[in-house]
Order: C-alpha cells, then structure tokens, then sequence
C-alpha cells in the first residue's frame, strides 16, 4: 500500500447533533545578489493580526519557493490499522509523538498554483474523477448536481498547493469563496482529495487528515444520508479538529486535540477565520454541537 493510498484510511466521524453519527470524508495521499548601494530602509510596518490556528503572515514577496518548513510525514503514517471497538471504530490511543503538534509538509495530487496568488474552478465532475470518487447511482444526489472544485490552499510546509472537492452545485460557489478567505489568511491545510470508495470500509489507521466534502454514504447507525452525501458539508483538517463524543475520538490517535487551548496551526476554534466565513453563509459548525463535538465540521443545515 502506498502512502498517497494509505494516509488517510481512518474514516472521521461527522457528528449528528440529535445522537447519530454520520461518517464524513475518509480521514483514512541560491542567495539574492545584494544591491551596490543598499535603498534606505522602508519604515516597519505594523505587526499583522494574530489569526488563531493560522500559519504567521508571509515575508514581503514570498513567492512559492519558501522551503519545506512542515515537518517530514511518517514512512508508518496510515499503514497500521487499529483494533476495533464494538461500535465498529478503532481503538482510541495515545497521539504518538510525531503527532501532537501536527504540522507535515504536503504530497501534490495536483499541480501547485504557478505562483501565490490563489486559483480555483468549477466544472462538472470529470468522469476520471467520478470514477475514483465514491458516487454511485443509489446516491442521494444526482451527478449532474455536483461540482468539482479545484482550489488553492496553504500547507503547513508554507507552500501553496491545489486541492479538490466534490460538493453540490448549490453551494459550489459559495465554498469557493470559504477557501479563498482561508487561503488569504494563511490557515494551514495538510490534505485535500477526493475520497475513494475502497477508503469507506478500509480498516481505521486513526491517523488521517484529509480535507473533504463529497462522501456518499449513510450515517452510521441510522437510515438516513450523511449530509455529505448531499454535497453539502465540508470538514476540515480533522485530525487537528476531531470528532469527539464521551471516550470516542475521531481520529482515534488525536486525542492531543481534545485541548483546544492554546490554538495550534490548524486547529479551527470558535470566533475564528473558519468559524466566521462558514457562519457568514449561515452554515453550521459541528464545535458548537452540545452532545457531542465535530470540530472538522460544517454544513448547510447544521447537522
């Protein structure tokens, strides 16, 4: 197994404010020449603002060759399944060392954008990529009511990378403009691809963090369509912002992040760029869920 294959086989849970728990996308891929005569110093400028779980503010003309400054992924990371619990999940576990401060440089799925500024588009879903997603015509939505996004984001490597989404036709706009203000607030992303359809039964590793919309599958334990069957969910870096509900935590090696304070890259905590571009559409965020908590999650209706 690959690591592009098998870094995010751990499935995380999208909560359902009511009890049931729905299954979410799967969780489970030389020096500048110094001037003769140096220019007199340009006044400082005044310090950005503080933006909790952001990436600090880029130096003036970053460009995109910044150096790799995540930290290298796991050659183990996504290869070892849990034992499971009865409830089907994995066993939750301490978060191993390399994890607790997770910030991994990103593997490229897609072509980096040519340079910073931020790039995206909105197409029908390819049939290339209809075939490695997990629709199918028993899903709830009809393909010609999805779109696929390609989107820039930053990555905890400080580099601007292309990710992809499936979401509904709905809403597809209105996520594009979600990541562009992420994008320009520098909010670290680690992963975003489409979910295959061998990762919805995949033995959990616990350790993935794929960022993802379009899953077509039931929550779990009920009859009815997870809202990300619809298209219409997002969630985000979930391994930094996990499922949590009594004991369980998804993914099940997060539990470094059941502390939400301090805010560490990546994390998405109340008030935040996140919290506050999703609130602005009138989405719902599963952190201000009362039973159970789905920090990774937000969705149209709130569920």
């Amino acid at each position: 197994m690959t690591l592009a294959g098998a870094a995010a086989l751990a499935i995380a849970a999208c909560g359902d404010p009511t009890g049931g728990v729905d299954l979410g996308p799967a969780t489970a891929p030389g020096g500048d020449i110094a001037p003769a005569t140096a220019p007199a110093p340009a006044p400082a400028p005044a310090p950005a603002p503080v933006v909790p779980g952001a990436l600090p503010a880029p130096a003036p003309d970053p460009g995109l060759d910044t150096g790799q400054a995540g930290a290298p992924r796991p050659d183990w990371l996504g290869t070892r399944p849990l034992p499971l619990r009865p409830d089907g999940f994995g066993e939750v576990q301490p978060t191993p060392p390399e994890l607790q401060d997770r910030q991994l440089v990103t593997i490229d799925g897609l072509v980096p954008p040519p340079d910073a500024r931020f790039a995206s588009a909105v197409v029908p879903v390819p049939h290339d990529v209809v075939a490695r997603s997990t629709w199918h015509s028993a899903c709830p939505v009809a393909l010609d009511d999805l779109r696929y996004l390609t989107v820039s984001f930053w990555g905890f490597d400080a580099r601007a990378h292309t990710g992809e989404l499936i979401v509904h036709a709905d809403v597809a706009d209105e996520v594009v403009g979600v990541f562009r203000r992420l994008y320009e607030e520098r909010f670290p992303i680690e992963e975003m691809r489409i979910t295959r359809a061998d990762e919805l039964d995949a033995r959990p590793t616990g350790d993935g963090n794929n960022t993802g919309a379009f899953v077509c599958r039931r929550s779990r334990g009920t009859s009815s369509w997870s809202e990300h069957a619809y298209g219409r969910a997002v969630d985000i870096n979930p391994f930094h912002n996990p499922y949590l509900k009594g004991e369980l935590v998804l993914p099940e090696l997060a539990s470094a992040y059941r502390d939400r304070t301090p805010a560490r890259p990546g994390m998405i905590v109340a008030g935040d760029v996140v919290t506050e571009a999703f609130a602005e559409l009138g989405w719902g965020w599963g952190g201000a869920w009362r039973s159970s908590k789905d920090y990774m999650h937000f969705s149209v209706n709130g569920r």
